[in-house]
């Protein structure tokens, strides 16, 4: 297909040259395929003979005098025979370095003319008689790293001469890359070419993952190429240790480093089919050699870090995937992206989002490979041109990371390319800590699983371990709730405890509302305790609370904790067949109710107090408190939750764990005996007992909105109004409700904001109307919140903040140990707030509570959250999702295998499969966010056909 006109030669372009092409036409303005050297000139320079100098490698070299363009469709590269020389040479003697450094990258990203030329441009900026920049700016579709070396050599050869103009003593050239075009396309149409093919089809034909690296921001919709990079070194110590264990396992050093990086990147993202793109030379026939141009082709490495393998087995893996794919290189890779057809991403590039390159300096390299390094080196004799490396950095990253590693003089020297759209320079220099740390675990012992190899230094593991989770703070681990609360009453008898608003639909007056003070609340609590403690209800008995809200479910619950007895909330609102899992499970002494609710009851044989029906006999009762008979280690309630086998499952909070909750939330939010907590949640929700408890405690007011209220945003947004609220706690959904009712917010009031992931938009609304925003953070096997933050204003996710007083937080991988900052770990939380384990489930309790193997003390444990989050820089946790099929929805937990166990029973289903979906905003409330639901897909059960 070459094809000569006149004295102007046609060639085809080579497979990766055409994938180059292509990229520029989509985006010519990109400088993400511009290559450069940069050199600082410690000699007089004879500028004409240095211009001449350049113009003789142009005319040498036929890929530097190349264009490219389209000729019937087809994208064609067009020899010229002659191309003058772009070379300028601009004064800097009044430039400082930042305008240098400006002007430099302004001729770097200058784009390029593929179509007209040149294709490489040639800078000198002067600043004194020995003091001058050189800069070399290409274009990759002609210039490789190799092609740089070669033109290096050849001016150390030819500058001389042009200053004497005498003959210029080099070989012809005897091969053009024309030549290594035609070679690869009879390659391919052989048999060599079919084998090279299958290979790859068999180790990428199957599905390809995506490598989701953990980023600082989320990934552009239109990949970019903005870069940076940071430069890191290995001591010749480890070194030579690395290289030992390579000849141990009879494998190279390259094998290893690359290995290490697998498995840093294995433990970065938690996905264990690994690709890693790593550029080959190219050059494998010795006619290719001392050719210009692009021979660069990028073969892909797959590893399978499944089963967490020691890394000496994993190593003995990566060493056979990469003997292979050196065996097979010679497949261009934008060849097999084109068959293997991947699905197309505008945000990332196909097959591979990160790199690995390995060099080693060959002697007679050194001298030129070091200006390519990034870093200051030494001085080195061009035939007169003194020149050193100018240390500037590379401003482009063509994939989300790349790691080059140079072996030279007996040491390592890495060098971490990454697209700065995605990632901060502190967490590039975090990595190469880690990868430092992998390396020595590595060495020291091969023989360690995947996951357990150490990558944090010792002041960060101290860090995340000790300081992010040092959290003392004094409370009375001995007390229960309810003593808390009669110390209250003593102090402020005669104050309003509660407040029960009349419906104000049904109601003229709104002081027909009822309230209790401190001492009528107590009183009423003491008389319904001593009718319990006669029934037999103490220390170790189960109350059942089925009650309305109201007062009455008030008095009911610390009447049933002065019994001495633990309670257990039943929502009325529950259908009978969930109200009576739980009575089957949970071994109740009494059931509390009201007369209203008592048909919605499933079948029982329970004792029960309705409180209307029992008014007189309670009121004969005494009004005294009770001797106390528990403390802070006894139950205080059992709260039952979703559970994964089809069951829900009851969750025991002693007193002790309520009560450091109470004291470290009395502190920060902060609760006064000025405030008027306004509360909105349902009992068997947990976080009702910050609403109910704290106020309580403290000597504050709690107006207890009712049911109807709180599903209705202009009624709830009129109490908060009429009663002067400063604190309301609620889910993201009743936030959201109060706003599209047209509340406009309280500059007074404490906004509490849980139990789902509070979106940016809600939290800068409310950030903008009231006195502060905290967002709340914990399950319920941990005692309500275990961590806090107060939001600000802004973009991006919004933290869960750090842990609460006397709680640790750790995010761990598979192994238990801890990640990184910025890696995605498993949630764990120990501290004063675990739960002793779920009701009458030894298995599930050892399952999820794990012995905490960060503390000494013996008995101590860590609550699995099945949470995803991680760390930021500053120390505050970013809540990530879920990591296995528990969702939250309007803050209420739900395990989906719970539910498609529900709609398994059912006769006409077969399968069920439930998801919880985001649907977008209805036409009827355009202003409504998108909301999550649940949606189950079932497979019936096929009846016969009737005959």
């Amino acid at each position: 297909r070459e094809k000569v006109e006149g004295s102007q030669a046609f060639c085809p372009l080579s497979y990766g040259q055409r994938a180059l092409w292509f990229l520029h036409q989509l985006a010519p303005e990109s400088w993400a395929y511009h290559t450069l050297f940069a050199a600082r000139v410690c000699s007089e320079v004879d500028i004409p003979a240095l211009q001449r100098t350049f113009q003789t490698l142009i005319d040498r070299q036929p890929a530097l005098r190349t264009t490219y363009t389209l000729r019937n469709g087809e994208p064609v590269q067009q020899i010229h025979p002659h191309q003058d020389v772009d070379f300028e040479e601009t004064s800097a003697a009044a430039w400082d370095e930042a305008e240098l450094n400006d002007r430099l990258l302004e001729q770097i990203q200058q784009p390029f003319d593929l179509e007209h030329g040149p294709v490489v441009r040639v800078r000198l900026f002067s600043r004194a008689a020995k003091d001058h920049i050189l800069l070399l700016v290409g274009h990759h579709i002609a210039l490789d790293l190799l092609s740089y070396m070669v033109l290096l050599d050849e001016l150390r050869v030819i500058y001389p001469t042009q200053q004497d103009r005498t003959s210029v003593a080099l070989p012809p050239i005897q091969f053009q890359y024309r030549d290594f075009v035609r070679w690869q396309t009879q390659m391919l149409s052989s048999s060599k070419g079919q084998q090279l093919w299958a290979y790859w089809q068999e180790q990428l034909g199957t599905d390809l993952p995506l490598l989701n690296l953990p980023t600082d921001r989320p990934r552009p919709a239109v990949q970019t190429y903005r870069g940076a990079t940071h430069v890191f070194s290995v001591n010749e110590t480890l070194t030579q240790q690395l290289q030992l264990l390579a000849k141990t396992e009879k494998t190279t050093l390259y094998a290893v480093l690359l290995a290490a990086f697998q498995t840093l990147l294995y433990r970065y993202s938690a996905q264990p089919d690994i690709l890693v793109g790593s550029p080959m030379l190219g050059r494998g026939r010795p006619e290719f050699e001392r050719v210009v141009g692009y021979f660069v082709n990028m073969v892909v490495l797959r590893a399978n870090c499944g089963g967490n393998p020691p890394f000496k087995a994993f190593l003995g893996q990566v060493s056979r995937a990469l003997s292979g794919a050196l065996d097979h290189q010679d497949y261009p890779f934008a060849l097999l992206v084109e068959r293997l057809r991947p699905q197309r991403d505008s945000s990332r590039s196909p097959f591979l989002d990160v790199m690995f390159d390995y060099e080693t300096l060959q002697s007679g390299q050194q001298d030129i490979t070091q200006f390519f390094l990034g870093e200051v080196g030494r001085p080195v004799d061009f035939g007169g041109l003194i020149l050193e490396p100018f240390p500037l950095r590379q401003q482009e990253g063509q994939f989300d990371l790349a790691l080059h590693a140079l072996e030279a003089k007996g040491a390592l020297q890495g060098a971490l390319v990454y697209n700065t759209d995605l990632f901060d320079v502190t967490t590039m220099a975090r990595m190469a800590q880690h990868f430092e740390v992998l390396l020595q675990g590595i060495v020291t012992n091969p023989e360690t699983p995947l996951s357990r190899l150490p990558l944090l230094t010792t002041l960060e593991e101290n860090q995340l371990l000790v300081v992010w989770n040092h959290t003392p703070a004094a409370y009375p681990a001995t007390l229960c709730l309810h003593q808390l609360f009669e110390t209250q009453v003593e102090r402020t008898p005669n104050a309003i405890a509660i407040v029960f608003p009349a419906d104000t639909t049904k109601a003229t007056n709104r002081s027909e509302g009822q309230t209790l003070t401190y001492r009528e609340l107590s009183e009423q609590a003491n008389q319904l305790a001593h009718y319990l403690r006669g029934l037999g209800v103490g220390p170790g008995t189960l109350v059942g609370l089925y009650l309305e809200r109201s007062l009455d479910m008030v008095v009911g619950l610390l009447g049933t904790l002065k019994a001495g007895a633990a309670y257990i909330p039943l929502d009325p609102t529950y259908p009978k067949e969930r109200l009576a899992l739980i009575l089957e499970d949970a071994p109740l002494s009494v059931l509390l109710t009201q007369e209203q609710l008592l048909d919605g009851l499933p079948a029982h044989t329970l004792q029960v107090v309705c409180v209307q029906r029992d008014h007189e006999v309670l009121a004969r009762q005494s009004k005294a408190n009770l001797t106390n008979l528990t403390s802070g280690d006894n139950l205080a309630y059992i709260l039952f939750t979703s559970g994964s086998t089809g069951r829900p499952k009851g969750v025991q909070i002693p007193h002790r764990a309520v009560v450091n909750f109470l004291s470290s939330m009395r502190r920060q939010p902060g609760l006064t005996e000025r405030d008027t907590l306004f509360s909105v949640t349902t009992l068997s929700f947990d976080i009702a007992g910050l609403e109910l408890f704290l106020p309580l405690i403290v000597g504050a007011r709690v107006v207890l909105a009712s049911r109807e209220v709180v599903g209705d945003g202009r009624q709830l947004a009129t109490q908060l109004a009429d009663w002067g609220a400063t604190v309301m706690q609620a889910t993201p959904s009743t936030w959201q409700l109060l706003l599209e009712a047209g509340w406009s917010g309280e500059q007074r009031l404490k906004a509490l904001c849980g139990g789902e992931a509070c979106p940016r938009e809600l939290a800068n609304r409310l950030i903008a109307t009231c006195a502060s925003v905290w967002n709340m953070y914990g399950p319920t096997e941990t005692t309500i919140w275990s961590a806090i933050y107060a939001m600000e204003a802004g973009e991006g996710t919004i933290p869960i903040g750090r842990p609460i007083a006397n709680t640790q937080i750790y995010l761990l991988n598979s192994d238990w140990q801890p990640v990184p900052v910025g890696v995605p770990g498993v949630l764990y939380i120990g501290g004063a707030g675990l739960a002793w384990g779920y009701l009458d489930q030894p298995a599930l309790t050892a399952e999820k509570f794990i012995p905490n193997p960060f503390s000494a003390q013996p008995g101590e444990r860590l609550y699995n959250t099945g949470d995803l989050a991680r760390y930021r820089p500053e120390g505050a946790i970013e809540f990530l999702g879920r990591s296995d099929q528990q969702v939250k929805i309007r803050g209420y937990r739900m395990e989906l295998g719970e539910i498609e166990a529900a709609l398994c029973r059912h006769p006409g289903v077969k399968e069920a499969v439930v998801v919880a979906r985001e649907d977008s905003s209805s036409a009827t409330s355009p202003s409504r966010q998108t909301e999550k639901r649940l949606v189950a897909y079932i497979i019936s059960v096929r009846e016969p056909a009737p005959p």
